[in-house]
């Protein structure tokens, strides 16, 4: 069987460390990444079959990433892997190129397989993902746009989920990889930038747009 050489682009070690662990015997680890800029010149120096792609990092994200490495021309192969299962996020990196995408909920065997048919030209989704793909193709009609929403960043996008699931704030911690007073700033912008006291508005307001 072919080796697939694979970059991983997390701005977590900890979680690229724990990937590189489970990939199986036809994969073999280039090199890593950060973040946007350390990702395009990784990808550019190494020369990867695939790139296993993070949906929300510092400097723009993986949009960013398929932007300026796929706008010059090359033939990289992506797969994002993402904590966010969230429609726009997986429509924004499949409209800009990415060939599939799965949530870290994966296994190893099966992100091991989802690499290796990613390298061969195949598309890969999550199960329950790959309806929002097939709904945002098969619509001609633009989303409407929510200034509210729009105002969030990315990762004030994921907390506000998970706490719309019910989720404790160590539970989100551990989910996305960072710090309880890391997760306690989040809430708190969100609450300033959509004018709300407390988590039961968050959780209503995001329920009311299907968010959750």
């Amino acid at each position: 069987m072919k080796t697939v050489r694979v970059l991983i682009v997390d701005d977590h070690r900890l979680f690229r460390s724990g990937v590189r662990a489970e990939l199986g015997p036809s994969i073999q680890v280039v090199g890593e990444a950060e973040d946007v800029d350390s990702a395009v010149a990784a990808i550019a120096e190494l020369a990867p079959d695939v790139v296993l792609l993070d949906v929300h990092m510092p400097g723009g994200g993986g949009q960013e990433v398929l932007k300026r490495v796929l706008g010059s021309g090359s033939q990289v192969r992506f797969l994002a892997l993402s904590v966010s299962d969230a429609a726009e996020d997986v429509i924004g990196v499949i409209r800009g190129g990415a060939r599939g995408y799965v949530t870290k909920t994966i296994s190893g065997t099966e992100l091991t397989d989802a690499i290796v048919r990613v390298s061969e030209g195949d598309a890969v989704f999550s199960p329950r993902l790959a309806g929002f793909v097939l709904d945002a193709f098969a619509s001609t009609e633009a989303p409407p746009i929510d200034p509210e929403l729009d105002s969030l960043t990315q990762r004030e996008r994921e907390v506000l989920r998970l706490i719309a699931r019910g989720y404790a704030y160590k539970e989100i911690a551990k989910e996305l990889f960072i710090s309880v007073k890391t997760v306690e700033t989040h809430v708190s912008s969100v609450l300033r930038k959509l004018q709300l006291s407390n988590r039961h508005e968050l959780s209503r307001w995001a329920t009311a747009r299907r968010l959750v």
